[in-house]
């Protein structure tokens, strides 16, 4: 696997699975056109380039350029990196016919070119990120404070969504991606001692 730091942008959920075949980061799905409307999204993925960097990663067609445009638009930090893939006519595997512009996807692209076109981006590898790893939040952790598994664990696991602004439909590995990523483990157990969501709550 290999490990980036940034936060990647793709369009859909097969683009998100052949990303996460070989790559070690958040990837965030914006649905197609559906990130026009979601204001939760667009402020996650706002916060999330203010705190490590974004990689905008779509398609080669025009509504993937659309996308990217949008997602520039919002995101007014510095650290956005636009990665491109080549124009390759044809269709993925899963698909009976081609795209309206008869391009292939992201997820038709192989491992070299998404890489290729991730290093021309000029986006970081995990070979540039030496610092001792810190002690992170886990699954563990969240079954043990009562955020996952656990009676009433959707209630505190939106308790602490709303409390760090992010949208309540994420997924429990995506929480737990952000929450690695927004808070240290230290900072974590602080936060769920503020809103009242500690082990003895938990266990209630």
């Amino acid at each position: 696997m290999i490990k980036i730091k940034q936060t990647v942008i793709v369009e859909g959920k097969y683009d998100k699975i052949k990303l996460s075949s070989f790559l070690d980061a958040l990837i965030i799905e914006t649905d197609g056109f559906k990130i026009f409307k979601n204001k939760q999204k667009q402020e996650m993925i706002r916060k999330l380039a203010n705190k490590n960097g974004l990689v905008i990663f779509t398609d080669s067609d025009r509504a993937g350029f659309k996308i990217r445009a949008f997602i520039k638009s919002f995101c007014d930090c510095e650290d956005v990196y636009h990665a491109y893939i080549p124009d390759i006519n044809g269709k993925e595997k899963r698909k009976n016919l081609p795209s309206k512009e008869g391009k292939i996807g992201l997820e038709g692209m192989t491992k070299e070119v998404i890489l290729n076109a991730l290093e021309r981006a000029g986006v970081l590898f995990e070979e540039d990120f030496k610092a001792e790893p810190e002690r992170p939040i886990t699954i563990v952790d969240l079954f043990n404070d009562g955020l996952s598994g656990q009676r009433n664990s959707k209630q505190k696991k939106n308790k602490l969504l709303k409390h760090l602004d992010l949208p309540s439909a994420l997924s429990t590995k995506s929480f737990l991606q952000i929450i690695n990523l927004f808070l240290t483990y230290d900072k974590y157990k602080e936060t769920l001692n503020y809103l009242g969501l500690t082990h003895t709550e938990a266990g209630d």
